[in-house]
């Protein structure tokens, strides 16, 4: 009896991947090649496709009243929440052309067509839970520490916040929240998406081979988190239009970082 359940518990261990320990320079390493995989096959004009109209309509909200204005900047983080799920075709824009594959924008659709799409639905499903739950925190944030009262301009809004106690509570509160909620995000799915495509593998299996990698390399990981808050940041400073380029970079960095970390 002890024999076969050692059998069994090791015909497990064989069948998970094995986590590989990473450095910085892997960190680097997998920028640079995102940036090459960008400029052989940019994205860009995809992504202001798809981005501006969310701005826009959020722009066009705040123009008929500023009730929508403290969920402003939870919104707009909330990219760093849903850009996994976000940049599945550019993992296999990325996946394809490693293999040597042909490769064109249209192949960014091929994962919606795949036998792995029932997995990608139910991990982009979670992730989307956890983005509105994190927009329901915020609000509840706010009316903590404002009330019910509603802005009544931008710079009345801004001055609140930054002049404040009440403001400053909202920062420190809001951002601890805020981190939790994107440290979650990333340790279900910094390499989820991309063992998805790769292996076609469940959500379930995808998310334990995400936690033990970052169990594995917690400062790498760390600093790779840094790095999306960082360059996402940067993406949105001029007008958002930023994103179009750091966005699809980190995509397809996304797989090459899953390619360093997890070996079958």
């Amino acid at each position: 009896m002890a024999t076969h359940k050692s059998a069994i518990l090791a015909g497990t261990d064989e069948a998970q991947p094995a986590i590989q320990n990473i450095t910085w320079d892997d960190l680097v390493d997998a920028l640079k090649k995102g940036m090459d995989d960008f400029k052989a096959y940019p994205s860009h004009l995809v992504l202001l496709a798809a981005i501006y109209p969310i701005l826009g309509m959020l722009l066009a909200r705040l123009t008929f009243g500023y009730d929508v204005l403290p969920l402003l900047f939870p919104i707009i983080s909330g990219f760093a929440l849903v850009g996994p799920l976000a940049a599945v075709g550019l993992y296999e824009v990325s996946r394809r052309r490693e293999q040597g594959g042909k490769v064109s924008l249209k192949h960014a659709l091929a994962p919606f067509k795949s036998r792995s799409i029932s997995s990608i639905l139910t991990l982009g499903v979670l992730q989307l839970v956890i983005y509105f739950v994190w927009l329901g925190a915020a609000q509840t944030i706010y009316w903590m520490t404002f009330g019910d009262a509603l802005p009544v301009s931008i710079s009345g809004f801004v001055s609140d916040v930054f002049n404040t106690p009440a403001g400053w509570t909202l920062i420190i509160v809001g951002g601890g929240i805020g981190f939790l909620f994107a440290v979650t995000v990333l340790i279900i799915s910094v390499v989820s998406f991309p063992m998805i495509l790769d292996r076609g593998v469940s959500a379930a299996e995808a998310i334990q081979t995400s936690m033990r990698a970052v169990m594995k390399n917690p400062m790498a990981m760390t600093l790779w988190g840094g790095i999306v808050v960082t360059l996402l940041g940067i993406g949105m400073l001029p007008l958002f239009i930023g994103l179009a380029v750091t966005m699809p970079v980190l995509g397809h960095a996304t797989w090459h970082l899953y390619r360093k970390v997890v070996k079958f």
